[in-house]
């Protein structure tokens, strides 16, 4: 429960911000309907508040700030130079608020709201566009801001509020956070056309142990696959090169600078052979996280049971 002060005391050079905020914001629309009528009793009626209520309150507004606002004949008020330069800081104010209320109030709508998502790199050329497009023919209205990351980044994101929804990779496993798996996807090791493994159709890891690597840097949930897998095979890779996107590794093996475990391209890359990779069992599982507890608005919600029903079919 808020504390309270008195409603003589006055706010000092001492009084904390929030403090401020406590004491003033309850009172600010009020003080404009009366600035705007120039009359307490007319004021009330406008306001749909007992005219004792809306008196007491610009009483105690005038003490918690130590500063005479109306200048009284009756029921008749007129603002005094304080108060004319009060109203315009509250006005503006009290605009700021109602433009809030009505971006949230849009947000939130069922047909015409928004969807915070955020998915990898990898799934952003043709998984994500073709998931929005099926969803928008039944939701047509529905907006989104879109966002492309790693997933530790997409996951901090999330605990910040600037996300609803991410696909990621690995599944995260955390208390604060729900996270339901989707899909796997089959990674491939990728070598130059001209490598000594380049004619074959399938490979086991272990054969790449002397090879270098060209992998994502540390913290991207498909290095730590990589790295996993390798751990697996027997070996631990030689990294020559890390980057921060898929297709930029691929450019790489292509330049014959090393070989790479990565998911299927959108569109096949020339200079490079693409192997199936039969030991260990090489694939990177997708999931759905969002925030544990967190309420979802309607078309959050909307998007959240369109993709939790792609399950097993959502690279497809």
């Amino acid at each position: 429960m808020a504390h309270e002060h008195s409603s003589g005391a006055r706010l000092s050079q001492a009084s904390y911000e929030e403090d401020i905020t406590l004491l003033l914001a309850p009172r600010l629309a009020y003080f404009a309907g009366v600035a705007r009528q120039e009359h307490v009793t007319r004021a009330a009626q406008e306001m749909g508040v007992p005219q004792s209520t809306l008196s007491r309150a610009m009483v105690r507004l005038e003490q918690d700030l130590g500063v005479t606002l109306f200048a009284r004949k009756g029921r008749t008020v007129a603002l005094t130079p304080a108060g004319r330069a009060f109203l315009t800081s509250a006005e503006r104010a009290l605009s700021e608020i109602e433009r809030a209320a009505e971006a949230v109030r849009a947000d939130a709508d069922p047909r015409a709201g928004k969807v915070a998502f955020g998915f990898l790199h990898t799934m952003g050329s043709e998984t994500v566009p073709g998931l929005i497009r099926a969803f928008r023919a039944d939701h047509p209205g529905i907006r989104f801001t879109l966002v492309q990351n790693y997933g530790e980044a997409m996951i901090e994101r999330l605990r910040a509020g600037e996300l609803d929804l991410c696909l990621t990779s690995p599944v995260p496993h955390a208390p604060d956070l729900v996270a339901r798996r989707l899909d796997e996807q089959r990674l491939r090791l990728v070598v130059p056309d001209d490598h000594r493994l380049a004619s074959r159709k399938r490979v086991r890891l272990a054969e790449a142990a002397d090879e270098a690597f060209v992998t994502l840097e540390p913290g991207y949930g498909l290095r730590r696959i990589t790295d996993d897998l390798c751990t697996e095979a027997g070996f631990t890779p030689r990294i020559a090169f890390e980057g921060e996107e898929a297709e930029t590794l691929r450019g790489l093996v292509a330049a014959g600078l090393g070989v790479a475990l990565l998911p299927p391209p959108a569109v096949a890359r020339p200079g490079v052979v693409e192997l199936t990779v039969t030991a260990p069992r090489a694939v990177r599982e997708i999931g759905l996280a969002w925030l544990d507890g967190h309420p979802d608005t309607p078309p959050v919600a909307a998007f959240k049971r369109f993709l939790l029903s792609r399950r097993g079919n959502l690279l497809a």
